[in-house]
């Protein structure tokens, strides 16, 4: 391994021993490596001893704060410099969209505009580590091949450097910050330094200068009166260290944003007790100048928003509350998991996570077929605001759009931050003054968008965003697995209903109305299913249960129906149908069984013919209102014995008799007699068995229509004979 620590040579230690590579020869390096392709900033990793970590050994360019969430990486992690030593190869990100897309954990926490080369440092098939480098998002995006070669030389030579010094080292230890950098008085060494020092002097405005790590390194009369802290308090302390009312995450993050995307970033802060102050950054390499003056013309909206996120310089008593908990992270994490479709996943979000964030309204947002789809909304007084944008082409110019393709948050401060980005919303108010648009990234892909909206203009400090990041991190795990989970529930009804009949057919002399109601657990998909068929002058009919809710059941079921048809077709009786759909069900090899009830009615000679394999008996409702339970001789459930038999038993069937064939999950329910609910059913059959035949079924099947609950599928067949 290699030693990434300077250090002096131990006494009895092998004169020829391979060199050291320590940290200074690190660094130089990466300096070396920067300065061939122009990079702002960058880092080497090496791995650990037990190669399962990349630990940083030094950093250039940036404060090591930036890299804090990648000071040790796992080799499994899913980041750019992970990536490039696991796979062998360079991984180019050219912007923050792709960041955003391809590696969001990272554009999470450094949402900024930037590109970033990560390449492994090995030797033949020895890793060693591997490097990163950043480049402001002003650049081409894409690699030259030059570069891509200068790169690949470069990561050669350290890998060759760190094979030369190889030798057992300990943990690589945290590297020190560098010294803050001294005034620019005390190191004039010329008449044109002293010159430029006297010259910021006498500026009316404020300046002064911060390094890579925030610490001021200059700072002018003017920029220490408006700041009210005497000069040699600033110099080599962080800026919003030594002024408390800057003390708040949202200014170190517009530094943090103009040091790493190398473009101006400005603010405005409130110095106690009411002097708005604007600064305003400009990066260079080397760390950051600064001017600050009196802000002049602010709004009472200004003021307002200003205030808002102002952290400490609101009011001395006033200090940002954290907008979530852990406990509420814990407790909303929890909620999301049990949210089974879209609409429950809206519904959780708009009464446990808007109201928490101070949010009046908000849309979830989806793609299809290259366009945007409305996949829900609360809190909009008239939906047709929101449901206008349904449909729209991705290639449109609006937030929702924009967000949804590149996976890049866009945080509207106003409406006239939002107006002046997207000309196109002046024509589509929505009567609100301020939004969050967040992408809803799952398992590295996009799922969709969630946007928050506001009453009134809301500011999105550093903190907030955080928050709001985090959150939508929750919201798309749970908007993905409701997705499928809507996908899988459209899939399982359309099976449903196309292994079930349409419609059932006019037969002369015969009434027929059917209902079918999936189980509420599963698939909402059974093996439940029944089926009428003219038959030279008569009618077939068969209703059966096939074990299971599943794709497997409903299949089963799907090939014991049309055995049914077919062995009708050919003229079998009915126990004959039964006897070798039961072959047919062995043969298939299921492990599943079946019951079925299977008849024949002749209406002209008023009587029904029927065989019964395991199911429940049916119900006879006489034309006088008297209800009879057809307890008839019958076979075992279909698929258990090869050699059953299945007699079959007739039935007189005068004309207004109503004959009501079931599934068990009509009469079944945990805690219930089914003796005692047959009765019931019975009951209830009696007393509205003179209804037309679709009012019936839909009072026969209310009851557990409306349960909350159903452990079981029902399907129901009633059939009435009438004078022909």
């Amino acid at each position: 391994m290699v030693v990434v620590t300077d250090r002096q040579s131990t006494p009895g230690e092998p004169a020829g021993s391979g060199p050291v590579v320590g940290r200074s020869a690190l660094s130089l390096a990466l300096a070396s490596m920067m300065e061939e392709v122009h990079a702002h900033a960058g880092a080497v990793y090496l791995l650990s001893a037990d190669r399962r970590v990349l630990e940083m050994a030094v950093i250039a360019g940036l404060p090591r704060s930036f890299a804090a969430p990648w000071e040790r990486v796992p080799m499994t992690a899913r980041i750019p410099v992970a990536d490039a030593v696991r796979e062998r190869r360079l991984i180019w990100v050219g912007g923050e969209e792709e960041m955003a897309r391809r590696y969001p954990r990272v554009a999470v926490v450094l949402p900024y505009p930037f590109a970033l080369a990560a390449l492994p440092v090995a030797a033949g098939s020895t890793v060693y580590g591997g490097v990163f480098l950043t480049w402001p998002g002003t650049r081409p995006a894409d690699l030259s091949e030059r570069e891509r070669e200068q790169l690949a030389a470069a990561c050669d030579r350290l890998a060759l450097r760190l094979k030369r010094g190889a030798g057992t080292r300990p943990s690589a230890p945290h590297q020190p910050e560098p010294a803050a950098a001294p005034a620019v008085g005390g190191v004039a060494g010329s008449l044109g330094a002293l010159e430029a020092v006297r010259m910021a002097g006498r500026l009316p405005y404020g300046l002064c200068s911060l390094d890579a790590h925030g610490r001021v390194g200059f700072v002018n009369p003017a920029a220490a009166e408006l700041l009210g802290v005497p000069a040699d308090r600033l110099l080599g302390t962080p800026l919003w260290a030594a002024v408390p009312w800057l003390n708040d995450p949202v200014y170190e993050d517009r530094y943090r944003a103009a040091l790493l995307s190398q473009h101006t970033a400005s603010f405005v802060a409130l110095r106690p007790p009411g002097e708005w102050l604007s600064f305003r950054l400009y990066p260079s390499r080397n760390g950051v100048s600064v001017r600050i003056g009196l802000a002049r013309g602010m709004s009472g909206a200004g003021r307002a928003g200003a205030e808002a996120g102002a952290g400490p310089g609101r009011a001395p008593a006033e200090t940002p509350s954290r907008l979530v908990t852990i406990a509420q992270v814990l407790s909303l994490a929890g909620a999301l998991t049990e949210a089974a479709g879209v609409q429950d996943v809206v519904q959780l979000v708009a009464d446990e996570i808007a109201p928490t964030l101070g949010s009046q309204a908000l849309v979830l947002l989806g793609s299809r077929a290259g366009r945007m789809h409305v996949l829900g909304h609360r809190g909009y007084p008239d939906p047709y605001v929101v449901e206008r944008f349904d449909g729209m082409p991705l290639t449109e110019h609006t937030p929702g759009t924009q967000v949804l393709r590149t996976g890049v948050p866009a945080f509207l401060e106003s409406a006239e931050q939002l107006e002046h980005l997207y000309p196109v919303r002046r024509a589509t108010p929505d009567g609100f003054a301020a939004w969050a648009y967040l992408p809803l990234i799952a398992s590295g892909r996009p799922v969709g968008t969630w946007v928050l909206a506001y009453a009134r203009p809301h500011p999105f400090p550093a903190e907030e965003r955080a928050v709001l990041t985090s959150l939508a991190g929750l919201v798309a795990q749970a908007l993905d697995r409701a997705l499928l989970f809507d996908a899988k529930h459209r899939l399982a009804h359309g099976l449903q209903e196309a292994l079930l009949p349409h419609s059932l057919p006019s037969l002369p002399g015969i009434e027929a109305a059917a209902r079918y109601l999936p189980a509420t657990r599963g698939m909402d998909i059974g093996g439940d299913f029944y089926d009428l068929m003219p038959v030279e002058g008569m009618a077939a009919a068969v209703i059966g249960d096939v074990q299971g809710h599943n794709v497997t059941a409903a299949g089963l079921m799907g090939q014991i129906r049309t055995a049914v048809r077919a062995y009708t077709a050919v003229g079998q009786t009915p126990e004959e149908v039964m006897r070798r759909t039961n072959r047919l069900l062995i043969d298939l090899g299921s492990d599943l069984f079946a019951s079925c009830l299977y008849l024949r009615i002749d209406p002209a000679r008023r009587r029904a013919v029927l065989a019964r394999a395991g199911h429940p008996p049916p119900l006879l409702r006489r034309p006088d209102g008297r209800v009879r339970v057809l307890d008839l001789a019958g076979g075992p459930l279909l698929g258990i014995d090869a050699s059953a038999a299945y007699p079959a038993s007739e039935v007189d069937l005068s004309p207004g008799s109503l004959l009501v064939l079931y599934t068990d999950g009509l009469v079944e329910s945990p805690g219930v007699d089914f003796e005692d609910a047959l009765a019931d059913l019975g009951r209830r059959l009696g007393q509205a068995g003179d209804l037309p035949l679709d009012a019936l079924a839909d009072a026969l099947v209310r009851h557990v229509a409306k349960a909350e609950e159903r452990i079981d599928d029902i399907a129901l067949l009633l059939l009435r004979t009438r004078e022909r």
